[in-house]
């Protein structure tokens, strides 16, 4: 298959004023399918986020024996009625949550499942989650790799109880266990274990989404979360805009001078990308309330930043885009864990702004960025939807820059190209 060519992003020498509406968030998605195919009735789910991550997630669940009707903006998931035996496979994409929360509720079935995905796919962390399973008594084969591809063998059932893991590489392997927790017959009492747990704000609002269909869970104790067994209630919902891919206008507009309005900012919301709302007024920036909106404006310069991005590793890539069109050195810290993301974003943010002329570090838990004058090059994404939104921030104010694969950005937002294209151009 010919990689496509690299795409020319557009370039701006004048201040970017905006009015953006961002398509439903991916985390909600796809936490809210799994809640959907685990309840005790259909649920029907308003603005659901249609991308690769998404789609992925809906064919899996499809696949586990749920129902998935779409009709324009809302899909009615309807749970599996019987659990079958026939072997099932699973394309998990490079989509962190499908290939870490399915797995756990194929275990609730009866059927082998297979999983498998993208050739990055099969380097990104899996051992917490296969050896997870084994822990509750499921069979995993996996020939001693530790990743995909392997096949869960479920029973039926699965015990549950007390349990600890190391989930200080992702915090997806804590959100999997929680989601099907009230599933298990002793239901679940989860431990972590190791060191600080990245990404937090995304198991709160795991947490969040299952008590808001009745499942209890205690959660008094911190690194400990006690799910009681039961029934996961049907519930319809609307989802919530998704804020991490609000922040690649939000930068577009700071790094250009200028303003974005964001359309339908929640008033209170469990999604990282809510931290906006500190990141911008650090480099110099203002955040304005308006009505529903938000309104996101730069300052008389873009000032560098010290912050530790540990709650929100996923915004990383955009701010440090921004650093380096900052006047001032950053320390972007608390973010060792994206060595095992998509790609290793730090090693990837260092390698690419430095290839415009930039000066990045890599620290043992963040990146040291010095402003230098960058010059046009071709921003390299490695099959990465967070490193192509970089890139595109970076050539606001590079002319003729080209972003390689820019179409990874499908992954959790269809059309971005052509939608920031028509906005930046």
């Amino acid at each position: 298959m010919t990689a496509p060519l690299p795409w020319l992003a557009p370039y701006r020498d004048t201040p970017f004023t905006g009015d953006v509406l961002v398509p439903g968030s991916k985390s909600l998605t796809n936490r809210t399918l799994i809640l959907a195919a685990l309840g005790d009735a259909p649920s029907v789910l308003t603005r659901p986020l249609g991308s690769r991550d998404t789609q992925l997630m809906a064919a899996a669940l499809t696949a586990l024996g749920a129902t998935i009707d779409r009709d324009a903006m809302t899909w009615t998931v309807t749970p599996p009625t019987t659990s079958g035996t026939a072997p099932v496979t699973v394309d998990c994409g490079l989509a962190g949550t499908v290939m870490r929360f399915v797995p756990l509720l194929a275990a609730l079935g009866s059927a082998p499942v297979t999983f498998d995905g993208d050739e990055h796919a099969r380097v990104r962390p899996m051992a917490t989650t296969i050896a997870t399973l084994r822990s509750l008594g499921v069979q995993v084969d996996d020939d001693g790799r530790g990743s995909l591809p392997f096949t869960v063998h479920g029973t039926g059932q699965v015990a549950g109880g007390p349990i600890e893991i190391d989930s200080s590489s992702s915090s997806q392997f804590i959100s999997a266990l929680l989601l099907v927790g009230a599933h298990f017959d002793k239901g679940l009492d989860l431990r972590h274990v190791g060191a600080s747990l990245p990404s937090m704000p995304h198991i709160e609002m795991t947490v969040a989404e299952l008590r808001r269909r009745g499942v209890q869970v205690d959660t008094d104790e911190p690194g400990r979360w006690i799910v009681h067994p039961g029934t996961v209630s049907a519930l319809d919902v609307e989802i919530e805009p998704d804020l991490s891919n609000a922040g690649v206008f939000i930068a577009g507009a700071l790094v250009t001078g200028g303003s974005v309005r964001i359309r339908s900012w929640p008033q209170q919301t469990d999604q990282a990308g809510d931290a906006w709302r500190e990141i911008v007024p650090a480099f110099g920036g203002t955040v304005v309330e308006d009505g529903t909106d938000l309104v996101f404006s730069a300052g008389t310069e873009l000032r560098g930043v010290e912050l530790d991005l540990h709650d929100v590793g996923e915004l990383t890539p955009v701010v440090a885009a921004m650093a380096a069109l900052a006047t001032t050195p950053s320390r972007l810290t608390g973010v060792a864990h994206l060595r095992g993301h998509e790609t290793d974003r730090l090693a990837a943010l260092v390698a690419e702004i430095n290839r415009f002329g930039g000066d990045a570090e890599e620290l043992d838990d963040g990146l040291l960025i010095r402003p230098r004058p960058l010059h046009a090059e071709t921003f390299h994404t490695y099959d990465d939807h967070r490193m192509a939104h970089a890139g595109v921030v970076l050539a606001l104010r590079i002319p003729d820059t080209y972003v390689e694969n820019v179409a990874t950005t499908v992954k959790t937002y269809p059309n971005f190209a052509p939608v920031w294209e028509r906005l930046m151009s």
